[in-house]
């Protein structure tokens, strides 16, 4: 079944989303340590968190599909003991929930930091915010094990290059239950971020409403207040694209009792060209929710500082045009005056 897919494509997000989380990794570590950066340093440490738990998801899941890919042998004869399976569905699970977790944690401290600024001042230092993302770690790794103590499966899914949750599967105890659990608390993230993310945006509406006068600091205020306006709907988007279809496809064969199982055991015939499409078309929720660990660095931190980088050059480059331009004028003028007392 490995012939129907290619290669190419967890090579390419195995290696783009390496590249973008180590850079957002290394520029959150220099904002921290400046000074002028203590008041974001709660927020900077959830962008970080979440790097690295994106990273190390890349780096523990990724090369194991490469290799299995690569060997053009099935994976029953590289593992078969299964423990490797059970640790790749825990690996997914742990790094499915991480980020959703820490990204609803982050849209509860931004609308806390906009909110209530005075409690946020006063109560969330990063110690608080170190307890928070420990929590988040230690929970979804104890869920992530329930399989392990008897509770849910973890089983080889196609093209049989990855395993993940069992969605159909009764004869194991518990299956149905973990499974819908973990579609359930993906979905609750996904709101809790969105809600949180739209209660800031409104409280920055109303307050870019409040203060819309021609001060210098009112405009670069409601120039910062756009600028996360943007990135919030961006995290929305984001998340909501990525995360949603392979949650609802997950909720929709709990409920309906089925599961992609059957699809290593069909023969690349032509009476089977349909269900090799439906098998295909089960990978795209997957690759979507992949694809979030590779964007997340970049909504999150380094689009957002490439925009800024690009409309300083825009703005200096025009400053300079303009003062080039002024240099002729004046030049043009001296040589119009001398001309004339000459």
């Amino acid at each position: 079944g490995c012939d129907t897919v290619s290669v190419a494509f967890p090579l390419t997000m195995m290696i783009a989303g390496v590249v973008g989380n180590a850079l957002a990794m290394g520029l959150v570590s220099r904002s921290y340590r400046a000074k002028e950066n203590r008041r974001k340093r709660s927020f900077l440490l959830c962008i970080g968190s979440l790097a690295l738990t994106d990273l190390a998801g890349q780096l523990l899941t990724s090369p194991i599909v490469i290799s299995v890919y690569l060997s053009n042998q099935a994976w029953a004869a590289l593992d078969p003991s299964g423990h490797l399976c059970t640790f790749f569905g825990f690996s997914m699970t742990v790094f499915g929930l991480c980020p959703l977790f820490i990204a609803s944690a982050m849209a509860v401290e931004r609308v806390l930091a906009i909110r209530a600024p005075h409690w946020y001042a006063s109560h969330m230092k990063t110690r608080v915010t170190r307890l928070v993302l420990l929590g988040i770690w230690l929970a979804v790794a104890a869920f992530a094990l329930l399989p392990v103590a008897g509770l849910g499966h973890y089983t080889l899914q196609w093209p049989g290059t990855w395993c993940f949750i069992s969605t159909g599967d009764d004869t194991f105890t518990g299956s149905v239950f973990f499974a819908s659990t973990f579609a359930f608390l993906g979905l609750s993230s996904l709101f809790v971020t969105v809600a949180c993310n739209l209660a800031t945006i409104e409280a920055l509406v109303s307050r870019c409403r409040t203060k819309a006068t021609a001060s210098h600091s009112s405009k670069q205020w409601g120039r910062i207040a756009t600028e996360t306006l943007i990135q919030l709907l961006g995290i929305m988007c984001v998340l909501s694209v990525c995360w949603s279809p392979l949650l609802i496809t997950m909720l929709k064969m709990i409920f309906s009792h089925a599961s992609f199982e059957h699809c290593r055991e069909f023969s690349s015939t032509a009476q089977n060209s349909e269900l090799q499409k439906e098998c295909n078309f089960f990978l795209t929720p997957v690759r979507l929710a992949s694809l979030n660990q590779i964007l997340d660095p970049w909504v999150y931190l380094l689009l957002r500082k490439i925009l800024l980088q690009k409309f300083c050059q825009a703005a200096s480059a025009v400053s300079k045009c303009s003062n080039n331009e002024w240099k002729d004028r004046s030049i043009t003028l001296t040589e119009e005056i001398r001309r004339t007392t000459a």
